[in-house]
């Protein structure tokens, strides 16, 4: 099973907002501790993923930002 960049980005967050809530709660340093460790590598493993993605398209620098697109003389 491959997984994508952005399903990496979903997990690796929901990781990180469980350590926290975790650590509000008064959770054992043990578990809290072990998954820190692992939240890092996840972050590590994340960004490899993201960067290595086989992610293209078709927007340039022209395009800014899609939501707010700039109106051109092609557009009217």
């Amino acid at each position: 099973m491959k997984i994508s960049g952005m399903v990496m980005i979903i997990i690796t967050t929901l990781l990180l907002f469980l350590i926290t809530i975790m650590v509000t709660m008064d959770v054992e340093f043990g578990w809290v501790f072990y998954l820190t460790c692992f939240g890092q590598l996840m972050v590590i493993l994340m960004v490899y993923k993201v960067l290595t993605d086989q992610y293209s398209t078709d927007k340039t620098f022209e395009d800014f930002y899609e939501d707010r697109p700039i109106k051109r003389d092609q557009d009217l």
